[in-house]
């Protein structure tokens, strides 16, 4: 019994030792895999059932301020190619460039960068995803080639407020417009993930929406503008039609309402279609509205007028002497027609926009004074507008004007301002003389629909007092109603504005341009209850006529009318109803030329009261190049009576009815 009892116990250490050697071993072998081989085993199990994928929200929206969407963000595949792992360069781009719209060489030059990863083409249309996948599983080249989700950016309206939402580069940043200035709010957000996948490759469902939960765009904003996509439509519209008709260098518009500073709409031709940028030159990118600087020539006139009478050295019915042209300084300032209108009241100079009285209404105020009120309204600093590449303008140093320089200002000369900057100052004279800052941001909200931030109207300052305001808002309806703004006007409505023509200044800066103008127009309706800002700007016309009350008042006359009937404003009551029409005053007599005639050159006539066929004869027995406007008899001419000038010299004879 000790003999079988000492075998038993001896078996039974055996198996104890055999089993701890086992357990030994498999306790070194479980610390070796885990310790030594652990990382590469876990790397390998974690290339067999998923994969690494960069993940991104897409680009946050732009609408306007009803919801319309004017750039969206959807998602697309982008192909890349691991060079290290391709077998026949040759056969692959043979095969793949087809599909891709590239050339062979396109892809190797791809292959040849070398490395584990180079694109081959980002943000592939479907049919292009589609097809190069079909190619993948029929040649096997998913060793080598492979896709990425990346955000692709859409403008659904195309041409529609291109040059103000501009367009986003291939790295999902934003290049332009609203897409940079508001870049950091509205770029999408990239981030490694690791997806649980099939034996097939296909991810699986669990790890699909953690991933869709852990990515709700948090960084991707919402961007709602103040602009009225029905609004743009209009004055896109119109500006197509004024540039067929006028075929000028540019034409810019800006519809702001007056009472709260929101941009309604802002637009320029020429423009181009963002989902295509890389089609156009870069100077079509611009957004004239904010970067182009110009001199504004009589549509200034309305701040002149407005610190004026402000600072009271002008009422309405004082009386000015009009020669036809004053001398400042050795300069000489004429009226648009080269005539004389007699002796006025300050409201006909106002409504005849006439140069002479300015000068001596701007010399009265001085240059501190002037220059005062111009930054009162905004002139000569950025409106800090979100949108990039703003312009300051340019204005005097006071200390440093001349008097001449005092009188070429009060006509809307010798400064520089923005579209966006005229319109602004003229919707501070709609809105009882306060100024306003411009936004054309309305709100920002966060991808779950919560208010980020939202935009108020913001007061910068008070320009002049309430009753100045309304005595310079009868001013300038009258000019849209009896005055040289009469274009602008709409049956049934009242508005208010000023007409604008400027001679564009040469890029050098030394000069002026012969025959190159600026026409403008710029106003606000109705005058009992401003609701609309319109500002239309023309940039060297091409067809002959350039003159500010021809050309851009039609314009807005037709943007006014079409947005009346867009917004449901009712008509006006007319309150110059039963009125006699305004006596233009006639020019005073100029004494005839008395000096000797050189050789070559001939003493202008004078056309006054003429009829259009003897105005066209006495022009042509004189050797002059004639143009007219309008018709009946002659009241103005481009060129003063009197004056020496070149044979064949053109002349512009202006001719209303009796």
């Amino acid at each position: 019994m000790k003999k079988r009892r000492y075998e038993t116990q001896k078996h039974i250490t055996a198996l104890a030792m055999f089993m701890l050697f086992i357990l030994g071993v498999v306790v070194l072998r479980y610390g070796w895999l885990q310790l030594v081989q652990g990382n590469e085993l876990s790397e390998r199990m974690k290339n067999q059932v998923g994969h690494d994928y960069a993940i991104q929200s897409p680009r946050g929206a732009i609408i306007d301020r009803n919801g319309r969407e004017l750039a969206v963000s959807t998602m697309t595949k982008s192909l890349y190619v691991d060079p290290n792992h391709v077998d026949d360069p040759q056969a692959l781009a043979a095969d793949l460039a087809p599909l891709i719209e590239k050339t062979e060489q396109d892809v190797l030059d791809d292959i040849a960068v070398g490395g584990g990863f180079v694109w081959v083409k980002r943000r592939m249309e479907q049919s292009e995803y589609e097809a190069v996948r079909a190619l993948i599983k029929e040649k096997g080249y998913s060793t080598c080639l492979g896709f990425r989700d990346e955000a692709k950016r859409y403008y659904p309206n195309d041409v529609l407020a291109a040059n103000v939402l501009g367009f986003v580069g291939t790295d999902d940043k934003g290049l332009d417009g609203v897409e940079q200035a508001l870049d950091s709010l509205l770029k999408g957000e990239i981030r490694e993930k690791y997806l649980t996948t099939d034996r097939r490759d296909r991810p699986i469902l669990d790890s699909i929406f953690s991933s869709s939960r852990h990515y709700r765009g948090d960084y991707c904003k919402t961007v709602e503008l103040t602009i009225d996509s029905g609004i743009q439509f209009i004055v896109e519209q119109e500006l197509d039609r004024a540039v067929a008709e006028n075929r000028p260098k540019s034409i810019t518009c800006v519809v702001m309402n007056p009472k709260t500073g929101e941009v309604l709409a802002m637009a320029s031709r020429p423009s181009y279609n963002p989902n295509k940028f890389w089609d156009y030159k870069p100077e079509v990118w611009k957004n004239r509205a904010v970067s182009f600087i110009y001199e504004p020539g009589s549509t200034f006139k309305s701040v002149v007028a407005g610190a004026a009478l402000q600072e009271q050295v002008v009422t309405p019915n004082q009386v000015f002497v009009d020669p036809g042209y004053v001398m400042v300084s050795g300069r000489r300032i004429q009226n648009w027609s080269g005539t004389s209108f007699g002796t006025v009241t300050f409201t006909d100079v106002v409504k005849q926009s006439l140069n002479t009285g300015f000068a001596q209404v701007g010399l009265r105020l001085g240059a501190d004074k002037i220059t005062e009120y111009a930054k009162k309204f905004g002139f000569g600093e950025a409106t800090g507008i979100d949108l990039p590449a703003e312009e300051s303008g340019i204005l005097f140093d006071p200390e440093q004007m001349r008097d001449s320089d005092i009188a070429t200002m009060s006509i809307g000369q010798s400064i520089a301002v923005t579209p966006l900057q005229l319109v602004t100052a003229m919707s501070a004279i709609a809105n009882d003389g306060v100024l306003l800052k411009p936004h054309i941001v309305k709100s920002i909200r966060n991808a779950d629909g919560s208010v980020y931030e939202e935009r108020s109207p913001q007061e910068v300052r008070r320009t002049i007092e309430s009753a100045t305001d309304k005595t310079l808002v009868g001013l300038l309806e009258q000019v849209v109603a009896s005055g040289g703004g009469a274009k602008a006007g709409v049956k049934g409505y009242r508005i208010a504005g000023k007409t604008g023509t400027a001679q564009k200044i040469r890029e050098d800066g030394a000069g002026y341009m012969e025959g190159r103008y600026i026409a403008s127009f710029c106003g606000f309706a109705p005058v009992e209850d401003p609701q609309l800002t319109v500002l239309v700007m023309i940039d060297d016309p091409s067809q002959g006529n350039y003159y500010g009350g021809q050309i851009a008042a039609p314009v807005a006359s037709r943007i006014f009318s079409q947005l009346f009937r867009y917004l449901r404003i009712a008509p006006s009551s007319d309150p110059f109803a039963g009125m006699d029409p305004p006596k233009t005053p006639q020019p005073k007599p100029i004494k005839g030329y008395e000096g000797v005639v050189p050789d070559g050159m001939i003493v202008m006539p004078d056309f006054t009261g003429k009829s259009l066929r003897e105005a066209a004869r006495l022009a042509s027995d004189k050797g002059l190049s004639f143009e007219s406007e309008g018709s009946g008899f002659a009241t103005g001419q481009s060129i003063p009576p009197n004056t020496l000038v070149d044979k064949g010299r053109g002349i512009v004879v202006y001719f209303k009815p009796e």
